[in-house]
């Protein structure tokens, strides 16, 4: 009987591009959101069909042959310039100016959702890794926090911004980092705004792996060899982890409904902040080139 466990594995995304590398069991899932690096509504809705489906096939192998050869998932982005400037901004401000707490909400309660997913790895045995070969701000580096290990390349910024327009990243920077520093690091990072290499991020334990520039792709496939060898260490690890720093969904959920609540009473100045950092992420992305390299780089 042919082996078909192989079959159907190719999905189809607006702002998702995804490849499946059935030697290594590795689904790479690369970030293409537009019209500027974000977490837009689209994405995160591909992003929860992207995660439905990895949990269903998964699910299915393991129910058909005993295991599933979908063994990893890594995020990255299509643009490797810039792995995500955070959350939707300009949804954030039409949310603000119009009074729509409703729409807001839905937002911030799809952003959980994946990141929630993300987080508990949709609930079967994969393995979950960020590759961060450009700066990760805000958001961005939240969904990069969710994943069980962090690759980055040297050189690249990340951090959470949003002090900035007198704001705080709710959709679960606090709970991620906690599970990582202590506490109280945390809540400096948050209040200082700072922005941070990636080199600064291992010191402190946040980041795992640092690779050259240009070597992102190169040091997660070497990581994952190393991770396969001591998988059964490695998971018992990450379940302590788990037990030890564990995050809820309603504890998410508590401070998003913070978060909003601080959105919607965001002052003149603020909005007029958020309003500018938005302009510079247009002008950005305008120099923001797509790799037409990225599936070569994987397989």
């Amino acid at each position: 009987m042919k082996n078909n466990k192989s079959e159907n594995v190719s999905q189809f995304y607006d702002q998702l591009v995804t490849e499946f590398d059935d030697v290594a069991g590795v689904m790479w899932c690369y970030m293409n959101p537009h019209p500027r690096p974000c977490f837009t509504p689209q994405l995160l809705n591909d992003l929860t069909r992207f995660l439905q489906f990895v949990r269903n096939k998964v699910s299915s192998d393991i129910r058909s042959y005993g295991t599933s050869e979908l063994k990893y998932v890594v995020f990255g982005s299509y643009n490797p310039g810039v792995f995500s400037l955070g959350g939707d901004l300009r949804l954030f401000l039409d949310c603000i100016r119009e009074a729509d707490r409703e729409r807001l909400t839905r937002y911030m309660q799809l952003s959980i959702e994946v990141m929630y997913s993300i987080y508990t790895n949709v609930g079967v045995p994969i393995t979950t890794i960020s590759l961060i070969r450009g700066n990760a701000l805000g958001a961005g580096f939240e969904g990069a926090l969710s994943c069980d290990y962090i690759v980055a390349e040297k050189g690249v910024q990340m951090g959470f911004p949003e002090v900035l327009f007198n704001m705080f990243p709710g959709m679960g920077a606090y709970s991620f980092l906690a599970r990582r520093i202590d506490p109280a690091q945390v809540e400096k990072m948050i209040l200082s705004g700072r922005i941070y290499l990636a080199e600064e991020l291992s010191d402190l334990g946040i980041i795992d792996v640092i690779t050259e520039e240009y070597k992102g792709v190169e040091g997660v496939n070497k990581f994952i060899k190393k991770v396969t060898k001591s998988c059964n260490t490695r998971k018992a690890v990450l379940d302590i982890r788990n037990i030890i720093n564990p995050v809820s969904y309603d504890e998410m959920l508590d401070i998003g409904k913070i978060w909003v609540e601080s959105s919607m009473s965001l002052d003149d100045r603020g909005k007029k902040v958020m309003s500018r950092l938005v302009r510079s992420q247009d002008r950005m992305t305008a120099y923001i080139e797509p790799s037409n390299n990225v599936i070569k780089d994987i397989v």
